[in-house]
């Protein structure tokens, strides 16, 4: 028979999993969204390249501390989960 801490345990795994691979997949499409406006408005305007340039390496930072916040999350969920009781 399954207790209930052993439950919560495999359920928080299975969400830190879920969690990460979300959060992987999103950052991605994110980044490459970042990356293709960048470079759509580099080929329109040639001459404000190197602007662009910086705010698409800013913008691919941003997005990717969403992901890395995740991670935490899920991290936080497996390690010190808040559910299991002692």
């Amino acid at each position: 028979m399954i207790d209930n801490t052993t439950l919560i345990i495999v359920a928080s795994i299975l969400g830190a999993a879920a969690i990460g691979v979300g959060a992987s997949i999103a950052a991605t499409r994110g980044d490459s969204n970042v990356a293709q406006k960048a470079l759509e408005c580099m080929a329109r305007q040639p001459e404000q390249a190197g602007n662009f340039q910086v705010n698409m390496l800013i913008a691919i930072g941003l997005v990717e501390s969403i992901p890395i916040i995740a991670s935490v999350i899920a991290i936080v969920l497996i390690f010190a989960n808040p559910f299991v009781t002692k």
